[in-house]
């Protein structure tokens, strides 16, 4: 696993949103924009992170940032945890976990013994000119947004 650094260009990329549209990163330049991975829609860790970050919107966009979720989930199961949760915010599908790998978020994980591959919790700021400013690996749901915003307040 490949982590990123400070003062790195973003890797770009195309993804589609819960409703089906695409979102291209490069497309942003001009914007903040905060992008966290989280492992699987609708399960609890996931559900708490996403309400933060829901429940942030105000204060994030009011510092010119815009959160974007991204998982391995398909655009459905997307579409249904935004509209279930009210987020407000993308969630893009990255089912073939090409973004997570550019990322090093995509890495072995054990679960009771049992290894398999998936989603490393992380999340991270990007300047308007797509430069990474932050990077947070193994972040805690409830530590996302708080990260966010002491890098903003430190930052900017």
């Amino acid at each position: 696993m490949s982590l990123l650094q400070p003062g790195q260009m973003a890797p770009d990329f195309e993804l589609p949103d819960q409703e089906n549209i695409m979102t291209k990163l490069s497309k942003l330049h001009g914007i903040k924009v905060f992008i966290y991975f989280y492992p699987r829609a609708n399960t609890p860790g996931c559900v708490t992170q996403a309400c933060i970050i829901r429940d942030s919107s105000q204060i994030l966009k009011s510092k010119g940032v815009i959160p974007i979720g991204i998982s391995p989930d398909t655009v459905k199961r997307q579409d249904k945890f935004a509209k279930k949760h009210s987020l407000g915010f993308k969630l893009l599908a990255d089912t073939e976990h090409k973004v997570a790998e550019a990322y090093g978020v995509w890495d072995k994980k054990s679960i009771y013994g049992k290894l398999f591959f998936g989603i490393i919790r992380s999340s991270f700021l990007i300047n308007e000119d797509g430069v990474l400013t932050h990077a947070w690996y193994k972040v805690a749901p409830k530590e996302t947004v708080s990260n966010v915003l002491n890098a903003l307040t430190d930052f900017y």
